[in-house]
């Protein structure tokens, strides 16, 4: 099956590493003209040099830090006035690790700004010309803590859930445009992101770090920690026409680590 993105354009979150980059980099492989966001200029200037590019694609990036609502919400808002994006995948730095008993209101409210509002306030923009289009893919990487609650991500499963069904609600709303709105539940996945939430762990519990990712590893049916690429593969087929039936649902990538159906 040839996954054609020709002529789309898409537009990534937190795309200068990690998963993001590895989207951003399936997404150019497969025709797009894709733009990555996020806070660090060096990085996203690697990884569009990185990005393979053929006659009439297009790439470039927005320096954003999503951790600021008011800045973001003007450098957002600049960009879509002289751009159009057909794929829009939401994706950004998770919030500090930490159970419920360690979090406060406030804690909540800025997770809120950085898992919800962003995303948002970045789709209402994309929406437009999506609609005056007739086509559209909105794709939000979310997590299997929102059906299976991590005790230590109060902050992520919390707005994370809320976020989830925002966007089954969007695509029954947006269906008849032709856009499809999908969520993706992230597993274990060999990133930085992962790297720092090993160490906390392996801190507070006095093991090392190997010892937490052994653990770790144990509990996928699988035995492994996913490779950044093949969430790519995912996010690829669902911005494609091949996908255009599938909307409104939340898919895991965890190598089976969900328990629930």
């Amino acid at each position: 099956m040839n996954i054609s993105l020709k002529n789309k354009k898409a537009l990534v979150g937190g795309s200068s590493s990690g998963i993001g980059k590895a989207i951003a980099t399936q997404l150019a492989a497969s025709g797009a003209s894709v733009t990555l966001m996020s806070r660090n200029e060096e990085k996203l200037k690697n990884a569009i040099s990185e990005l393979s590019a053929t006659e009439g694609q297009k790439h470039g990036y927005l320096v954003v830090d999503f951790t600021d609502f008011e800045a973001y919400q003007k450098i957002i808002s600049n960009y879509f006035k002289d751009h159009t994006v057909d794929i829009l995948v939401n994706n950004t730095q998770g919030p500090e690790a930490g159970s419920t008993l360690e979090k406060k209101v406030s804690d909540y409210q800025q997770a809120f700004d950085l898992l919800f509002k962003t995303i948002v306030f970045t789709t209402e923009l994309a929406l437009v010309q999506m609609q005056n289009n007739q086509w559209g893919r909105i794709i939000n990487v979310a997590s299997v803590s929102v059906k299976e609650p991590l005790s230590y991500l109060a902050l992520s499963n919390t707005i994370r859930a809320a976020l989830t069904t925002w966007a089954k609600s969007l695509a029954t709303d947006v269906g008849t445009h032709k856009i499809t709105v999908n969520n993706i539940l992230t597993g274990y996945f060999d990133t930085d992101r992962i790297a720092q939430l090993n160490a906390k762990k392996a801190e507070q519990l006095n093991i090392s770090e190997d010892e937490v990712r052994a653990e770790m590893e144990s509990r996928v049916p699988l035995k492994r920690i996913g490779k950044p690429e093949e969430y790519g593969f995912l996010v690829a087929f669902l911005a494609s026409d091949k996908a255009a039936y599938i909307t409104g649902i939340n898919i895991p990538i965890d190598g089976g680590l969900l328990k629930s159906l």
